[in-house]
């Protein structure tokens, strides 16, 4: 070999690399191009299958990036509209963010720019939501999901009233996470649900939940014959009239001094409201039963009413007397009803927390209303 033609045969080979490197550059550019075109199918039928469940979701503005190793599909000026049973409601948001990896395509992970607007189609808002960060993430293909989560970190959702906003819900962290945990989604599948707050407030809703808790609910929806897409309305309308149920497999609020465990199972009434019972272990009482205002409920009961009014008839007076001593020895008569016990150190008492058409009883206390599943 001449030293003259060492030259040439380095040349030739750097030609043939950049030949080589370019020719798997075009073929995978045009790899990736066909497969953005399927995992936009892919996004597409998520969309249909949210369709079919009345909720629809449109974009102004819709781009696609993320060459070459993943795909991202920007979704601006995003408006959702949510129909079921009750009145259409629409949701705005300023953008969504869907990314699939090339090499795992039944993985769709969104982010939502905030914030959202909630109002009747047309309307002003009436609720307006933002947050630090939201992320969606759904396993598995519009025909046959998996599991889904969504997550939000430092939410604040304020209502809107006549020009002015207040604080309905404020939390650290909330996180859902559903899964096909028993089942298929073609054939009586069990839903399980894990529903995760940290640092959670509400002082619209009620005095006791104006300090921020912390709680976490696990339940098993049982009784579906699909997953087929619909309202949930209709779902649970469905799983009524087959008998199912809904297992609490866990409970547990905490709340400054109170902490409350729970397990048990509940069912729908024909009305679309729960019916059966939990066993709640409670450490700090009577923390809790002041932040109720259980004293006051007591008194003011229809029972406690019907009582004063009997005993007014016998001596004047003593109605009334009867009402303050019920309800100044509330805490020691729960207690005594309840089952004594030990909660991670601490002195409890275990009680029933019954639903009945909806209302809500620790023990004998009435302590709120749910609302209708359908």
């Amino acid at each position: 070999m001449t030293l003259e033609t060492a030259p040439r045969r380095s040349r030739r080979r750097y030609i043939t690399l950049l030949i080589v490197v370019a020719a798997v550059c075009v073929g995978w550019s045009g790899l990736w191009y066909y497969a953005a075109g399927k995992a936009h199918e892919v996004l597409d039928g998520w969309r249909a299958r949210e369709a079919k469940a009345g909720r629809t979701y449109t974009c102004g503005d819709e781009t696609l990036g993320g060459y070459p190793f993943r795909f991202e599909f920007a979704c601006d000026q995003v408006v959702a509209v949510f129909r079921g049973k009750h009145p259409a409601f629409e949701v705005k948001a300023a953008r969504i963010l869907a990314a699939l990896q090339i090499y795992q395509p039944d993985l769709i992970i969104s982010e939502f720019t905030g914030p959202a607007t909630f109002a009747d189609p047309g309307q002003p808002p009436y609720l307006i939501a933002n947050w630090s960060l939201a992320q969606s993430s759904v396993r598995g293909t519009p025909a046959a999901p998996e599991r889904g989560s969504l997550v939000f970190d430092d939410a604040v959702f304020n209502r809107v009233s006549g020009g002015t906003q207040e604080t309905v819900l404020r939390a650290k962290r909330i996180e859902m996470h559903g899964r096909v945990a028993e089942g298929s989604v073609g054939n009586k599948p069990v839903i399980e649900t894990v529903l995760t707050v940290q640092g959670a407030s509400a002082p619209l809703v009620h005095q006791a939940a104006a300090q921020p808790l912390d709680a976490t609910f696990t339940a098993m929806l049982r009784g579906l014959d699909d997953f087929a897409p619909k309202p949930w309305q209709v779902r649970f309308r469905e799983m009524q009239a087959a008998g199912g149920r809904i297992d609490i497999t866990q409970a547990r609020v905490q709340q400054g001094e109170i902490l409350a465990v729970g397990s048990g199972s509940l069912s729908l009434n024909p009305n679309g409201r729960l019916e059966g019972q939990l066993r709640v272990t409670i450490a700090g009482l009577e923390e809790f039963l002041d932040k109720i205002g259980a004293q006051r409920i007591v008194q003011n009961s229809p029972t406690m009413d019907r009582l004063a009014g009997a005993l007014d008839r016998l001596a004047p007076g003593l109605g009334n007397a009867a009402r303050q001593h019920a309800g100044a020895n509330i805490s020691a008569g729960i207690n005594m009803l309840g089952e004594p016990g030990n909660l991670e150190g601490r002195r409890s008492v275990t009680l029933p927390l019954r639903f009945s058409d909806g209302a809500v009883f620790l023990g004998p206390i009435p302590i709120g209303t749910t609302p209708p599943l359908f």
